[in-house]
């Protein structure tokens, strides 16, 4: 709005929220989202939230409606993607090549939930680790999976080309297997 200097009072309203973003057909969770009242307007995200002492605590992204905001927080995931760029001039992730979503154990009665896997993409590194559809995904690399989301936040740089542990359910067996993750090619 050709506005300069202007600081707006927010309240931050809620903490974890999840922002699904859109890259082509791929589409990502930014999870930990910070909710807050404070103006945003088109054309100002990358603008810094700040506590009362002025300390940086999110990065404005996105309006979610009139009168909410959505931040990245400043916190350990957000600042290894900031190291990444400033030495890499890019983040890396490391891929999988599955789809799937959260499903409840059997036998749980809805209290504890896996990911299950309903595609494993032909020569994938997933499908080369022995994972298949109808597989319900208990851990990575020591790591409790739940949701898609959980899978998706372990896929960082320092997964790539190096074998991870994936406990697995299928059937009644409980299965060890080991993933190679690749680097995420994007286009």
């Amino acid at each position: 709005m050709g506005l300069s200097g202007s600081v707006t009072a927010g309240v931050v309203s809620a903490l974890g929220r999840s922002l699904p973003t859109r890259a082509g057909s791929a589409t990502r969770i930014i999870e930990s989202v910070i909710q807050t009242d404070a103006a945003l307007n088109p054309g100002n995200s990358g603008g810094a939230l700040v506590d009362s002492q002025g300390r940086v605590i999110g990065i404005n992204t996105a309006v979610a409606g009139v009168g909410l905001g959505l931040a990245v927080p400043i916190h350990r995931p957000t600042l290894a993607i900031l190291s990444d760029l400033m030495r890499d001039g890019r983040v890396r992730r490391a891929y999988l090549g599955i789809a799937g979503g959260a499903r409840p154990l059997p036998g749980s009665a809805g209290r504890r939930v896996a990911f299950e896997v309903a595609h494993v993409a032909d020569g994938s590194p997933a499908a080369k680790g022995g994972l298949r559809v109808g597989d319900l995904i208990l851990e990575v690399d020591g790591e409790t999976i739940a949701a898609a989301a959980d899978v998706q936040r372990l896929m960082t740089s320092e997964r790539i080309d190096r074998a991870v542990p994936v406990r697995v359910r299928r059937g009644a067996a409980s299965l060890n297997l080991e993933i190679t993750p690749v680097e995420l090619a994007f286009g």
